[in-house]
C-alpha cells in the first residue's frame, strides 16, 4: 500500500509541473504539491526529455478526456446528481467545476486515510481551498476531523476501496443519496486492486445506483514488451500492479465493465483520444516543449485508454 500511496505523490509533482510549463490552467494544484525542481536542458539528456514530454502530453489528453465526459455528465443531468471521486488524491477538480458553475449537487472524494489527512491538512490551512468549501456550504456546522470532511457540496472520505461495504458506509453518513443519478470517476485506481477487489467494486457502483455512469483511466495493452517494461519500472519501486491482467485489451477493459452489471461499455486508447482534442489547443501544446520524436509518446499512448459505463433505468 505504500507503494501505491506513492504514486498520489508523483502524479501530484507531474500535474504541477505541467502546469507551470503551461499545459493546461489549475491554479489550485500548488497548494497541494511543492514544485517539481527544474529540469535539465534538452541537450544534456534527450531520451529522459523524450520520456518526460510523453508523459506530460499524456497527462494533458487525461485530463482533458476525463474532463469532457464528466462535463457531459454534469450538463446531461444539470447538475443534478452527485460524483464519487475514487482514489482522488490531490485531485482540484471540485473548485475548478465551483469555478466554472457546474458543481454537482454533492461531490465525494475517497482515497486511503493517510491521503486524506493530508488533503484535508492543506484545505484548512490554506484560504484559497477552504474558502470555496464554506461558499457553496448551507446548512448544519461543517463537520472536518483528521480523516474526514462533511460540507453540504464536498466530502472527503478516508477509506479503503477494497471494501465496499466500509465504503457504502462511510459514503452514507456523508450524505451519499442511492437516487440521485451518480458519476464514479476512477484514474489509475483499479489496477492497483486485484481482478476480484474491482470487480467487487464495480458490482457495487452498478447495482446501487439506477442511474450512474463509471469513468476508468488505465493502462492498456500491456501483454507486449512495451507494457512489460511499463510494469517491471513500478515492481522495481515495490508497486504491484494486481489488477494488470484486465489490462490486455480494450475488449478485457470493456468485458470487466460489462460483467459487472454494466449496460453500455466503451474504451478508446489515448492516442484516439489526442486525436479527438481541438487541434488549434494540440498544436499549442506540442510547441511548448519542441520534440520531434514521436515513435516513444505514440507507444506510451497507446499503453493507457479511458474507457466508459452506464446503466440508465429512466433513460437519462
Amino acid at each position: 500500500d505504500e507503494a501505491v500511496r506513492g504514486t498520489c505523490e508523483d502524479a501530484s509533482v507531474c500535474k504541477r509541473f505541467a502546469v507551470s510549463v503551461g499545459y493546461w490552467k489549475d491554479p489550485y494544484i500548488q497548494y497541494f504539491v511543492r514544485q517539481a525542481k527544474e529540469r535539465k536542458a534538452p541537450e544534456i539528456n534527450r531520451g529522459k526529455l523524450e520520456q518526460e514530454w510523453g508523459h506530460l502530453t499524456c497527462y494533458y489528453a487525461r485530463v482533458h478526456g476525463v474532463s469532457y465526459l464528466i462535463k457531459a455528465f454534469l450538463e446531461k443531468t444539470e447538475c443534478n446528481c452527485q460524483l464519487v471521486n475514487l482514489g482522488a488524491g490531490m485531485d482540484t477538480l471540485f473548485w475548478r467545476l465551483k469555478d466554472e458553475n457546474l458543481l454537482p449537487r454533492k461531490y465525494f472524494e475517497v482515497d486511503f486515510p493517510m491521503i486524506v489527512a493530508r488533503k484535508i491538512h492543506n484545505i484548512k490551512s490554506k484560504p484559497p481551498l477552504s474558502k470555496p468549501i464554506m461558499e457553496s456550504h448551507s446548512g448544519d456546522s461543517l463537520l472536518i476531523d483528521s480523516h474526514s470532511l462533511d460540507s453540504s457540496r464536498y466530502s472527503i472520505v478516508g477509506a479503503d476501496l477494497r471494501f465496499s461495504s466500509d465504503l457504502e458506509e462511510k459514503l452514507k453518513k456523508h450524505g451519499l443519496d442511492v437516487h440521485l443519478p451518480t458519476l464514479l470517476v476512477a484514474e489509475c485506481v483499479l489496477v492497483y486492486m486485484t481482478p476480484q477487489q474491482s470487480a467487487e467494486l464495480l458490482r457495487w457502483a452498478a447495482s446501487t445506483f439506477p442511474v450512474a455512469m463509471v469513468i476508468n483511466y488505465e493502462q492498456v495493452n500491456m501483454r507486449d514488451r512495451f507494457g512489460q517494461i511499463m510494469v517491471e519500472n513500478l515492481q522495481r519501486r515495490h508497486c504491484n500492479l494486481a489488477g494488470v491482467e484486465l489490462c490486455s485489451s480494450l475488449d478485457s477493459q470493456r468485458e470487466r465493465l460489462l460483467a459487472n452489471g454494466w449496460e453500455n461499455a466503451r474504451a478508446i486508447d489515448m492516442m484516439k483520444v489526442y486525436s479527438f482534442l481541438p487541434q488549434a489547443d494540440v498544436k499549442r501544446i506540442e510547441a511548448l516543449e519542441f520534440l520531434d520524436e514521436k515513435e516513444l509518446f505514440e507507444q506510451l499512448m497507446q499503453h493507457y485508454c479511458i474507457c466508459w459505463a452506464s446503466k440508465d433505468s429512466s433513460n437519462l
